[in-house]
């Protein structure tokens, strides 16, 4: 039987370190239906009292003490939340004090450095890269190819866009996508637009029943969708890789998440997580 329980990500700034932390270790444990709650902007006590209520609440209706994930810096803010009948995990607190000691000083304590504006110039170089990535989607503009980090090429609805948006906005990648068509296929050449930065391409592929799953849901039964074509397409495409040495990953049980990270690491990507 499945368990309930409820989650709560707590932080007097965005949030995003607490969730991404705290659900990254849920991921671990099985079995277990979490009911997520995040609070940003926990900054003044009145706010926390309220939260206190809605986590002892939790606890009522779930039978069972929600865990607390928590980045907060104000120490009274926090002394209120772990009155609640719950488990508090707090990220800084585990980890500030035997940084301090190992370098010798004391931490700022200051909210909202790790997605601030430390770096105006890391910030802006993730904006144009998104930018960049907006403008020269399914093969847009290619004349701006060369300024590209890389170019992901592969057929239709093999997950070029959403890699792409993921490395502009998580990573600060200018990556534009190129599709290959059936009419590729008749001259069994790369396009030619392609020739130029071939040094920059880099391959999506996946199985044909996924990407005959996938189509399915755009055009339900046709030709585009049908286990057929997408069988010689992902022939023809692997194929092309081959050929001409481009690196390809297939993407069918992974993680957009995960593709981005193989891709920077096996391109030698610098990444622009921070700023």
């Amino acid at each position: 039987m499945t368990q309930k329980r409820t989650v709560f990500y707590l932080s007097d700034r965005t949030g995003i370190t607490a969730e991404t932390l705290g659900h990254s270790l849920l991921t671990q444990f099985d079995g277990i239906d979490w009911d997520a709650v995040n609070v940003p902007f926990l900054d003044d006590l009145d706010k926390a009292r309220t939260v206190l209520m809605q986590i002892n609440q939790a606890a009522e209706r779930d039978g069972s003490r929600p865990l607390v994930f928590s980045t907060l810096q104000q120490a009274e803010i926090l002394d209120v939340i772990k009155q609640g009948n719950c488990r508090v995990y707090d990220f800084f607190e585990a980890f500030t004090h035997p940084v301090e000691e190992e370098l010798r000083q004391p931490s700022a304590r200051k909210a909202g450095r790790s997605h601030g504006l430390q770096d105006s110039l890391a910030y802006f170089k993730r904006i144009d890269a998104i930018n960049y990535v907006l403008a020269h989607d399914d093969g847009v503009n290619p004349k701006h190819f060369a300024q590209a980090d890389i170019i992901l090429t592969g057929v239709s609805r093999s997950g070029k866009t959403p890699t792409c948006l993921y490395l502009g906005l998580q990573y600060g990648i200018a990556a534009a996508n190129y599709p290959l068509t059936p009419d590729d296929m008749d001259v069994q050449q790369l396009p030619a637009v392609l020739e130029p930065v071939k040094h920059k391409l880099f391959g999506l592929t996946l199985t044909p029943a996924q990407l005959h799953f996938i189509r399915q849901q755009r055009r339900p039964d046709s030709q585009y969708a049908s286990l057929a074509q997408c069988q010689q397409e992902i022939q023809w495409q692997e194929a092309l890789f081959n050929r001409f040495d481009i690196s390809y990953l297939d993407t069918t049980r992974i993680s957009i998440e995960e593709i981005s990270a193989i891709i920077l690491d096996r391109c030698g990507l610098k990444r622009q997580l921070y700023g």
